[in-house]
């Protein structure tokens, strides 16, 4: 009789295979309220090196960390009345502390425009407090009436930053530097992460934004799934705040404003762009853990050698786990291993020492060879940023093969449904083909110009729109 998969394949329900890997490569649990998780060391792991990666990027622009609180007066929240309308179903609102009823209801944030806003209106006064760069990495909630674990929660994590500057040419320019230098370089460089940049229509941009710069990625199943944002804010906060500062020639001018955010969402999007039926596969540069090495059995030269083998990588540079827990079987701890999506595992057993080997299987390529030990630390770095590659080869083919060049909105909604995306004339399709699109649940993804860059404009002569369905 055939032995039961770890997970669900991916071809038979592609859902149920990401909760199942979620589960079982320990990243995350449901929390005790609905729409909340609980993140496991494994997945905090993940998600404490993309912090680390994306802070010394952020700080690399000259934006500092700072920490804005999670209450936000209900009246604060509606001095921009896009901004609220755009929020307006998902906030969580306290109306009782200490016991009694709170003289003004609080919002827990949903983002923190608002706050930011209030404390900006402060600390800007002259045109030598600007540019004023901020960055926080908080929790925000809004709540969530289709939850599923990292896509969509109702409490998740993330980093915003936000942004006030003396002209609307700097802080367009400062938007477009986050989208690219940051976000762009990060996905593609560390998560090996194919993503389209491009700019959302009106229909889609953030609430209060006067242009969203975006990127996209396409999951395993075809799904785009929006990876981050970077908008222009102009000077809708600055109005509703009175944010002004003194320019050198005496005059009173309000500022002009940017916002930027990631989410864990990027974790959800790691499962489901490189995982396969076997679990995680977890981008090198990424990856908490590059090589485990494993002892297949309790011998104590084994043991030793293995112990010797793990520093010897660390010294050489790489992120090792040493796996010496001998009381659980071999075969459960390496399929642990393959699930988690280590990219190394370096098995050494009895038979190995005597040769002087060890087994090296490598998790993104798939496949086991006998290695000697001796070489394991000048050959695996080179061996990982072959399979750093590789990821990124791979997200590249899967969104090439499966984009499809269209005239119609029928045509697109045809070729969407068909698992794909679809790309088409902005000019042919317009408003009124997003609003059709929408009752087929298609959207505009981004629009991008005709040569594959970020448009100046919505309206600007050659924009392409981008279509699918999305998480």
């Amino acid at each position: 009789m055939a032995k039961a998969p770890v997970l669900t394949p991916r071809t038979d329900d592609f859902p149920r295979w990401y909760q199942d890997l979620v589960a079982k490569a320990e990243l995350a649990d449901n929390g005790p309220v609905r729409g909340t998780m609980v993140i496991r060391p494994y997945g905090y792991g993940l998600w404490e090196r993309m912090q680390a990666e994306m802070d010394a990027r952020i700080k690399a622009t000259g934006t500092q960390n700072a920490y804005f609180p999670v209450l936000i007066p209900q009246s604060s929240l509606a001095r921009e009345a896009d901004h609220v309308e755009g929020f307006a179903p998902e906030l969580a609102v306290v109306t009782h502390g200490g016991g009694k009823p709170l003289e003004e209801p609080a919002v827990v944030r949903p983002t923190s425009e608002m706050i930011v806003n209030e404390y900006f209106a402060k600390w800007v006064q002259s045109y030598r407090d600007l540019p004023l760069l901020i960055n926080q990495w908080a929790n925000v909630v809004r709540w969530e009436l289709r939850p599923r674990l990292f896509l969509r929660t109702t409490e998740f994590l993330w980093q915003e930053g936000h942004t006030a500057h003396a002209t609307y040419e700097e802080a367009r320019a400062f938007a477009a530097r986050i989208h690219r230098d940051v976000y762009e370089d990060f996905m593609v460089n560390v998560l090996a992460m194919d993503v389209l940049p491009g700019r959302k229509t009106a229909k889609e941009r953030f609430a209060g934004a006067v242009n969203t710069l975006t990127l996209e990625g396409m999951m395993g199943d075809g799904k785009a799934l929006q990876m981050a944002t970077s908008h222009e804010l102009g000077q809708n906060f600055a109005k509703a705040f009175d944010t002004r500062y003194l320019s050198p020639e005496g005059r009173q001018e309000l500022v002009w404003q940017t916002s930027w955010g990631s989410t864990t969402r990027m974790i959800g999007a790691l499962v489901m762009m490189h995982g396969d039926d076997d679990g995680l596969r977890v981008p090198p540069r990424l990856a908490q853990t590059q090589v485990v090495v494993i002892a297949v059995k309790g011998d104590e030269q084994v043991l030793a050698k293995v112990r010797e083998t793990g520093d010897r990588l660390a010294a050489a540079g790489l992120r090792v786990h040493v796996d010496d827990r001998t009381d659980t079987p071999f075969g459960r701890r390496a399929v642990d291993w393959e699930l988690k999506g280590v990219p190394a595992r370096v098995e050494v057993g009895p038979r190995d020492l005597v040769a002087g080997t060890a087994m090296l299987a490598r998790r993104i390529p798939g496949g086991k060879e006998p290695v000697a030990l001796d070489t394991l630390p000048a050959r695996l770095p080179a061996l990982l940023e072959e399979d750093q590659a590789l990821l990124l080869a791979q997200s590249r083919e899967r969104r090439a093969s499966r984009t499809a060049d269209v005239a119609t909105a029928d045509e697109a909604v045809e070729a969407v449904t068909a698992g794909d995306w679809a790309r088409l004339p902005w000019a042919a399709l317009g408003p009124e083909g997003e609003a059709r699109l929408a009752e087929h649940a298609v959207t505009v993804r981004c629009l991008v110009a005709g040569d594959g860059s970020v448009p100046d404009a919505e309206d600007a002569p050659g924009n392409v729109a981008v279509v699918a369905r999305a998480y």
